[in-house]
């Protein structure tokens, strides 16, 4: 797999799983962790999922946040765990359908980080 920076990342379509589809491999995971440096790989009830905890002032910010990474999840369909507590937000990706991590997965964090970048460089 090419080395994609978190943009061009971004900036990839989301394949709708239906199953059937293999979970990626711990290699495949292994590269895409190089261009997402912030996330990590947390197993949850057996099954991996691509996780980042992301800080904010407040909590009131920390729920726009949310709200925005809800839109982006609802405009392909892939939706994430998020837990919001004062001042952060942990955003946790996987594929239900696979019971594991698929591209989309990390195609979505990438955009979750451009979303968080967003945040502090327009305010």
């Amino acid at each position: 797999m090419a080395k994609d920076n978190r943009s061009d990342l971004a900036s990839k379509n989301c394949i709708p799983c239906r199953g059937g589809e293999q979970p990626l491999t711990q290699e495949q995971i292994n590269d895409y962790l190089l261009t997402l440096p912030e996330w990590g790989i947390m197993e949850r009830e057996g099954i991996p999922r691509l996780e980042r905890r992301f800080k904010f002032p407040d909590f009131k910010q920390a729920l726009a946040f949310t709200n925005q990474v809800g839109e982006l999840a609802e405009e392909v369909d892939h939706h994430p765990a998020i837990l919001v507590t004062w001042g952060m937000a942990a955003v946790s990706w996987w594929t239900h359908v696979i019971s594991g991590l698929h591209d989309n997965d990390f195609i979505m964090a990438a955009r979750t980080d451009e979303k968080f970048k967003e945040l502090f460089t327009s305010g």
